[in-house]
């Protein structure tokens, strides 16, 4: 890697930084190609990204973000995973780190908060926003719902008893 490639990755890791909702350092010592391709995918599908980055360009990409609280965390072989959805990346990150004991999750930062690792799993384990939004879109239909049911209850038992007293007549 040159200069100039050095320079533009620093830039970009600087932009993710300062711009992502959520950033997560993970060590991810052993993990074959396949594996990190996997992670790579599953991180897409999500809207999430993931970056394998050297240590000292991720510590001066840190530099005067609000995320510089984590630069203790870039030891070893590291991978960042980063998303504008805070709940994105350490969800995907977090059931990996599960399946696979050679990915550990060693912390992150969402904003100017540092999180370790039980903060990243935490995070994981809240609902995404599109699962927040359906939860309140139902909140809201499920009492007009009822209130339709209620106004239709009256006109439905006028019809019912009109009907028994008609089938009455025609018995007797």
């Amino acid at each position: 890697m040159d200069r100039a490639q050095k320079a533009e990755l620093v830039t970009t890791l600087n932009s993710v930084f300062s711009n992502a909702g959520c950033v997560v350092v993970a060590h991810n010592l052993g993990l074959t190609v396949s594996q990190m391709t996997d992670l790579r995918v599953r991180m897409s599908q999500e809207g999430a990204s993931l970056k394998v980055a050297k240590n000292r360009l991720a510590k001066l990409a840190l530099e005067g973000t609000d995320a510089e609280g984590i630069k203790e965390l870039f030891v070893g072989p590291t991978t960042i995973a980063y998303s504008d959805d805070p709940i994105s990346a350490p969800k995907v990150v977090a059931k990996f780190a599960k399946d696979n004991e050679k990915f550990v999750v060693v912390g992150g930062t969402m904003g100017a908060t540092v999180l370790d690792e039980a903060g990243v799993k935490a995070l994981a384990e809240l609902p995404s926003l599109d699962e927040l939004r359906a939860k309140l879109v139902g909140m809201i239909q499920t009492p007009a719902t009822r209130i339709a049911g209620v106004l239709q209850a009256p006109g439905g038992q006028v019809a019912r008893v009109l009907n028994a007293y008609a089938t009455r007549d025609e018995a007797a």
